[in-house]
């Protein structure tokens, strides 16, 4: 991957107040304020268990972040999202390299360390500016100081034995042990490895079209995946120049993504509730099938994510502000689509923080909403009607036994299986009782999914 290092940029003054800051940034040298926001975002992740998303946000994000200009905001995202990717191996090469472990509370200098090195290990940075900048970030931070001789020392020394480093440790799985132990328990060590590898593959770009995918799949140079999704191949530059995207053509989205709201087919004449509406891909898949959708997010601000691209797209649909859980409108809905809030744990491709930030228990809360919204949107179905539960998660807690919980305890509900004839190129995502699991391995000679659970409920 190569990054520009942006060595002669500009800089805007920093709005930040910490030590690092009160000097000026004239006082800096260059890329040493990238590498400073890099690691302090990290300690946010790991030591915090911050969302990486909000702090990146271009209006609203980590004002060490916004501090800088955009060539070194697109090197930090680029540093901390090799940085989760990689970091069991990471953290495994800087532990056998150390005589003995960094001090007890010595999180600023790990933190710096881990920075430092995937840079030179898996990004396209020269050794010598990383090590420099690190042992320059080291000198200007007082909790550091002292270690300035180590670091300068083991980072040298991972330049000049990267090769067999990273050797070693190619079959150590990059993902925390409570996650890998949890995969290799519900699908088996050689899937497990499987997921695992595929986390460390670059994440694809996804357009769902409004018609004709396989002429836009020319146009834009991609192709058509068994979702009917276009995936772009080798596309580097930005979204919103490319055609089609001014004419509200296509939106982004994830092939995986994209499945839930086709399992209803043909809307037309139907009441749909799209009860998690935000960002939108999903409602407007839904109102290109025929239906009548009412949209419901309880966020304002994804809400007006959601108005905006459905503008875009020209499309409309009756919007509301609300949690789903005060809806008070028992059997008005034909079809409701519930993508429920979850762990994300299938989407660490494009959000490699998600693993870092979250733990057992986190899904296990999870599965409990997802159950009490569930229950809670059922009842706003009409007799007849149809329900499309689904989230972007890898863990059965969160779908399949959340279902059976709900499928033994409700009368008149009874699961839709989903026919794998109808999903030619996806069958092996075809469950044996007829839910749909995707997983990051699948469709790898074209990319890969996110993983995403689905299944199809009817109120009898």
């Amino acid at each position: 991957m190569v990054l520009n290092d942006n060595s002669t940029g500009k800089r805007r003054p920093s709005k930040s107040r910490g030590a690092d800051h009160r000097r000026s940034a004239v006082s800096l040298k260059p890329g040493l304020e990238a590498r400073i926001a890099a690691s302090r975002l990290l300690a946010a992740v790991i030591d915090r268990k911050t969302s990486l998303d909000g702090m990146l946000d271009q209006e609203h994000g980590n004002p060490a972040y916004l501090a800088l200009n955009d060539a070194d905001r697109g090197l930090v995202k680029a540093i901390l999202q090799s940085t989760l990717r990689h970091l069991p191996r990471i953290e495994h090469i800087i532990g056998q390299l150390l005589d003995t472990p960094l001090p007890e509370g010595a999180r600023a200098l790990h933190h710096l360390l881990i920075v430092a090195a995937a840079q030179m290990l898996y990004l396209d940075i020269p050794d010598h500016s990383a090590v420099d900048l690190a042992v320059e970030q080291a000198n200007g931070d007082p909790r550091s100081r002292r270690f300035a001789k180590l670091v300068n020392a083991i980072l040298r020394r991972i330049g000049r034995e990267k090769d067999a480093l990273l050797k070693e440790v190619d079959a150590l799985p990059c993902l925390p042990d409570w996650f890998y132990q949890r995969l290799v328990e519900v699908y088996g060590p050689d899937q497990a490895a499987a997921i695992a590898h595929s986390h460390l593959q670059p994440p694809t770009i996804d357009l769902t079209v409004k018609e004709n995918p396989q002429a836009w799949a020319e146009k834009l140079g991609g192709q058509v995946l068994p979702t009917g999704t276009v995936r772009l191949d080798r596309f580097r530059g930005a979204i919103t120049a490319l055609e089609g995207f001014d004419d509200g053509v296509w939106w982004v989205q994830d092939a995986a993504a994209a499945i839930p709201a086709k399992l209803f087919g043909d809307l037309t004449g139907k009441r749909v509730g799209d009860l998690c509406a935000a960002p939108g891909g999903k409602t407007a898949q839904l109102i290109l099938a025929g239906g009548s959708v009412v949209a419901v997010e309880q966020s304002k601000t994804r809400l007006k994510r959601l108005e905006s691209n459905l503008s875009r797209l020209g499309l409309s649909a009756e919007i509301r502000c609300a949690n789903l859980l005060d809806l008070d409108e028992s059997g008005s809905f034909d079809a409701i689509l519930l993508d429920a809030p979850c762990s994300s744990t299938g989407t660490v491709r494009r959000h490699p923080d998600v693993l870092w930030t979250k733990d057992a228990a986190d899904i296990a809360k999870l599965a409990q909403l997802q159950e009490k919204l569930l229950r809670h949107a059922l009842t706003l179905l009409k007799p007849g009607g149809r329900l499309v539960f689904s989230n972007c998660s890898l863990d059965p807690q969160e779908g399949e036994a959340m279902i059976d919980r709900v499928l033994a305890d409700t009368a008149g509900i009874t699961l839709l299986p989903v026919d794998p004839k109808q999903w030619p190129g996806l069958e092996g995502a075809i469950t044996a009782r007829g839910d749909v699991r995707t997983t990051p391995a699948m469709l790898a000679e074209q990319g890969g999914l996110d993983g995403f659970y689905a299944c199809m409920l009817a109120k009898i």
